[in-house]
């Protein structure tokens, strides 16, 4: 059997599927790691008990991911502290910062970008369709979400810079990147802060009809509103979250597509608004095969215990939700992929509880209107160069980043 430290090697983070079967086969929930007082969960109840327990499972990790290092901490003074809010808090600043981001992040907005997203995918398609071949994920997968949340952070008309600076959030915690990266990382948060204050400012003096407007003016009773250096680490978690997923997704469930003719089918026979509900648990089944977010990180904020595991204050605990969507327990069959799965939407690829992921409508939304648009406009898919296939290796994230593929227009 694999030895469980090796969960965070890159071979195993790229592909894990045979590493999890192996902990669910030997009833292994949750393993702790000794020597870096370290708890892995695997089970999907443990990591959906964790995941709904923030008074014991804080998710104040922050300090832990991104500790002082001097030359760094050079770097980041000459913008703004970087301020812990959604993902890296509890309650009640937590509470604080969803109230007031829920109104920004609402259905209404996100039915109201709806044909921008439409019209942006027709858009991607139509510029590579006639070749008969593209990379999928730089030709579409990536451009549509990013495409998506630059329109709403103010940045449309610089969709490469949201690229480069959400790349770089996600190399910062990552754990597998160079130190001249890490150093790199830092230069380009600072480059974002000076970016998005200037943003904040105009949209404070003129405001507009996008998100970042809906965070500067939010207001609800009793609470004080969000801070510039709230609303600057709000963005950029916005930014990262609101792109990284669902390209991930779109480029993983399609090579599932491409290997399974009689997926690809259905899949086909539901796209064009023919079946959108069939349709919407693709991309439900897409998010459980796929796990783009692949783990998150909890502090033990008290002893306390999971399962048959007694855990201490202070402890840190990795909620493996990869591993959860993969547990035969819930999901039967699990390392098939079945897009009339019935119970697909069960899946923990945005989390549970308090800290589910705030843009996970968005991420829904867009999803389901790429798979309507490409799989009704081309047709005969296949891998082009299985090689030429790339897997992002992190430890909280996981992908594929590069896809060759061939196709026929419809």
């Amino acid at each position: 059997m694999t030895n469980p430290q090796n969960l965070f090697d890159d071979a195993v983070l790229a592909d894990p599927w045979a590493f999890y079967a192996e902990r669910h086969a030997a009833g292994i929930k949750i393993e702790e790691l000794p020597d870096q007082n370290m708890f892995i969960v695997y089970g999907y109840d443990l990591c959906l008990q964790a995941a709904t327990r923030p008074a014991e499972f804080s998710s104040e990790f922050g300090g832990h991911m991104d500790p002082s290092d001097q030359e760094i901490d050079a770097i980041m003074a000459e913008g703004w502290k970087f301020e812990n809010t959604l993902l890296t808090v509890d309650a009640p600043l937590h509470t604080r910062n969803r109230k007031l981001v829920n109104l920004a992040f609402s259905m209404r907005r996100v039915n109201a970008i709806e044909q921008d997203m439409r019209e942006k995918a027709i858009a991607l398609i139509d510029a590579f369709s006639e070749s008969g071949e593209c990379e999928f994920a730089h030709a579409f997968a990536i451009p549509l979400p990013v495409a998506m949340i630059a329109q709403q952070i103010g940045l449309e008309d610089d969709t490469a810079r949201v690229k480069r600076w959400s790349d770089s959030g996600v190399d910062r915690f990552s754990q597998k990147v160079s130190r001249e990266r890490q150093l790199e990382c830092a230069r380009e948060l600072v480059e974002y802060q000076h970016y998005m204050m200037d943003l904040i400012e105009q949209r404070r003096a003129k405001p507009t009809d996008d998100l970042l407007t809906d965070l500067v003016e939010a207001r609800v009773d009793d609470e004080t509103p969000l801070s510039d250096a709230e609303v600057m680490s709000m963005m950029h978690q916005f930014m990262v979250a609101g792109n990284e997923t669902t390209t991930s997704t779109l480029t993983g469930a399609l090579l599932e597509l491409i290997g399974n003719e009689e997926q690809m089918a259905h899949a086909v026979s539901a796209a064009g608004g023919k079946d959108p509900r069939r349709l919407m648990n693709l991309v439900e089944e897409a998010l459980r095969f796929e796990s783009p977010a692949a783990g998150m990180w909890r502090i033990a904020a008290q002893d306390t215990q999971l399962g048959d595991m007694s855990i201490p204050k202070g402890a840190t605990v990795h909620l493996r939700y990869a591993a959860a969507n993969r547990d035969p327990a819930v999901f039967e069959d699990p390392d098939s992929f079945n897009i009339d799965r019935k119970n697909a939407k069960a899946h923990l690829s945005f989390g549970k509880g308090p800290h589910v992921c705030v843009g996970n409508m968005l991420s829904r939304k867009e999803m389901l209107v790429a798979f309507d648009e490409l799989l009704s406009r081309l047709t005969n898919f296949e891998v082009a160069d299985r090689d030429g296939i790339e897997i992002l290796r992190n430890v909280l994230l996981r992908g594929v980043t590069r896809l060759p593929i061939r196709f026929r227009p419809i």
